[in-house]
Order: structure tokens, then C-alpha cells, then sequence
């Protein structure tokens, strides 16, 4: 029974972390690519909801309204979710006629969104942070494939442009993995969702939010919810910053896990290969595999530790999982970062997983996240 256990918990995280990847990278060359019509200039909604950002909304909305793009219609609307510095009155002052500011109470950031929706006139809406840059041709590369009509949604490339001294830096090594899934993703045609950093859906397909879920992945599944494709742009960039403070980490994967799994349940239709076909393989193995993996491990361990009696593959196998969480501890202590850059990612590492089961286990307990504060996750 422990070496069944061992092997289970060893094989489903590789198959999620690695092996699911690697099947579409030898998979993607028998997939024919898609080169979308030129696309004529399209009413464009940007939708950027914010919470207390007097800090980064002034230059957001500059990185908008200096895009290359020439839209038949511009609409920026600003949504903020019961702001209590100056955001509304910085966004206000840049004093564009394109700039439409909602000064809504505290709702959450579904309700904010829903709400500066329903008043987006374009044809294509935009989701975005407040906290990022858009590069200058960032909105024109994004919308580029709705010149397909099979394509429903579009996401943008995150980078970490400054990685920081501490956790960000495998922040920023974890985007330049996502990159490489999405990649993989896109090319067999089962990209599976957006990040809510940068991504685009048609106004007839968007649908209202839950106020449980993680608004990025319901938004962009709106798209394969239609029979429709999400596809990821590489060249549209939005520039970011990551988080060094393993507190900020570990809350930020426990809120993105609890709300992932609640996404997954409002849309456990998806989950069906039958009606599905390979989007839905996809998803089960990007976003419900993935989020269960790290729960696997702690059995993992007791099974190497019961199996290691004799010298072997198990003892070796128990060595290098405890050798692998020391290295991630004394990175956590090491406040100064003055250790090897290994030593921070297995840190990194480390609160990410924990922050996972976490957020497993709040989710079985039936927790959510209706609220959102940016600024802790920062």
C-alpha cells in the first residue's frame, strides 16, 4: 500500500508540473496554426477596476491612452471599489473625454467589474490592473486575433521586467514557466483561461461574475463556455512587479487557490472531454490537477520515510525531499539574501505549495474571498 501511495503522489504533481506540458509540447507540430484576417479598427471597452491605487493609476491610464492602436471607439472605465485615497480624483484630473470614472461603494471586485460592464458601449472589452504598464503596442498585438471569428478571447504576456533580491525571483521564473504552458496551450487550441492582468473577450460573450470566483478565469472561459477559442498573445505585454515578502506570497496563492477552485465548480461543465474534447483535458490538468498536486505531497514523504528502511531508490527519494525543504527553510531565513539564488526559489517554492494546501483545505471548508485589497498582495 505505501509504494502505491508513493508512486501516486509522486506521478500526478510530475504529470501536472511537467509531464502535461511536455506531451503538448511534442504534440503541438501536428496542429495546423491559425493566421487571423486583418481585423478593421473595433469599439474598444478597457475596464480597470481599482482599490485605494492613487499610487499607479495616473500612469496606467497614461499606458492606455498612449497605445498605437487606432479604435473606432475608445471607452477607459475606471471602476473603483470604495477607494478611500485619491484615485477617483487622479483619474478624473487626466481630464480625457475616452476616461469614464465609476465612484461605486465597496462591492467586491465582481460587483465593480459587472457594474462598469454594463456600461461598456465596445464591441471588445479589456480587462486590466491598475498596478501594471502596458507597453505602446500592447492593446493593438491583443486584439489582433479577433479577426478570427472562431476566437472568443485573448490574453497578454506578464513579465517581471525587475525580479527583486527576494521571492519575486521565482515570481518571475514561475511567469516565464506559465509563458512556456501557454505557449504549448495555444498552439494545440486548448489555452484554458486569461490572467486578469491583460485579457480581452467580446461583449456578446461575457457573462456576469460570481463574487466567490477568480474573475480572470471566469471572464476568459466566457470564450470556450461559447464554443469559442482563448488565445495568448506573447507580444502583448504588460509589465509587473513581483512580491518578495513570503507573507504577501503565501496569502496571494491561498486567495488565487481558493477562488480557482470555485471557479472550476462554477464552470464544471467545461471539465467534460465528452463535449469538450481536448480544452477539457486541458483544464483538468492546468487547474484542477495542479491546485491538488501540492496536497500529494506530505503523504508523499510519509511513504518515502515508511519505504526507507533499506539503502535504495525510496531512501534516496526520502533524502532529496527533505534536502529539498531545507534548502527552501534557511532560504526563508535568509532576510538578507545573502545565500545562492537556488536557496530563494526553493523558498519560493515552498510558500507557493503551502499557500496551495491552504487554500485547499479553506476551499473543502467551504471559505471564500468576496473582498479584495491589492495592496496586501503587493
Amino acid at each position: 500500500m505505501a509504494e502505491i501511495i508513493f508512486w501516486l503522489c509522486l506521478l500526478l504533481p510530475l504529470y501536472a508540473w511537467l509531464g502535461y506540458p511536455v506531451l503538448l509540447t511534442l504534440a503541438a507540430p501536428f496542429f495546423a496554426k491559425h493566421r487571423p484576417s486583418a481585423l478593421a479598427p473595433q469599439k474598444v471597452s478597457v475596464v480597470i477596476a481599482a482599490h485605494n491605487e492613487e499610487r499607479h493609476i495616473s500612469d496606467k491610464l497614461r499606458s492606455v491612452l498612449d497605445q498605437d492602436y487606432k479604435a473606432a471607439e475608445l471607452q477607459i472605465v475606471v471602476a473603483s471599489d470604495g477607494s478611500s485615497d485619491r484615485t477617483v480624483e487622479f483619474a478624473r484630473s487626466l481630464g480625457d473625454a475616452r476616461i469614464q470614472v465609476l465612484d461605486l461603494p465597496r462591492l467586491g471586485k465582481a460587483g465593480v467589474l459587472n457594474t462598469a460592464v454594463s456600461g461598456c458601449r465596445g464591441d471588445i472589452l479589456v480587462f486590466t490592473d491598475a498596478d501594471n504598464q502596458w507597453a505602446g503596442d500592447t492593446l493593438r498585438l491583443l486584439l489582433a486575433p479577433f479577426g478570427d471569428a472562431r476566437v472568443g478571447g485573448t490574453a497578454g504576456h506578464m513579465i517581471i521586467p525587475d525580479p527583486g533580491k527576494g521571492l519575486s525571483l521565482g515570481d518571475s521564473l514561475y511567469r516565464h514557466y506559465e509563458a512556456w504552458l501557454r505557449k504549448v496551450e495555444n498552439r494545440t487550441g486548448c489555452m484554458v483561461s486569461a490572467d486578469g492582468a491583460l485579457l480581452a473577450v467580446r461583449r456578446e460573450l461575457y457573462q456576469a461574475i460570481p463574487k466567490e470566483v477568480n474573475d480572470d478565469f471566469f471572464i476568459s472561459t466566457c470564450a470556450p463556455a461559447a464554443g469559442k477559442r482563448i488565445v495568448y498573445v506573447h507580444d502583448a505585454v504588460v509589465l509587473d512587479q513581483g512580491v518578495d515578502e513570503a507573507d504577501k506570497q503565501f496569502r496571494r496563492r491561498q486567495r488565487v487557490t481558493v477562488g480557482g477552485l470555485l471557479s472550476l465548480a462554477a464552470r464544471r461543465e467545461l471539465l467534460n472531454p465528452m463535449r469538450y474534447g481536448l480544452y477539457a483535458v486541458a483544464l483538468i490538468s492546468h487547474k484542477l490537477i495542479r491546485r491538488l498536486a501540492p496536497v500529494l505531497l506530505l503523504p508523499l514523504l510519509l511513504a518515502s520515510a515508511w519505504l526507507a528502511d533499506e539503502p535504495g531508490f525510496y531512501r534516496l527519494a526520502l533524502e532529496a525531499q527533505l534536502l529539498g525543504y531545507a534548502i527552501a527553510v534557511v532560504g526563508l531565513l535568509d532576510a538578507r539574501h545573502r545565500l545562492p539564488k537556488p536557496f530563494r526559489l526553493a523558498a519560493f517554492v515552498l510558500v507557493t505549495l503551502a499557500g496551495m494546501c491552504v487554500g485547499v483545505w479553506q476551499f473543502l471548508r467551504g471559505h471564500s474571498y468576496s473582498q479584495w485589497n491589492p495592496d496586501q498582495n503587493r
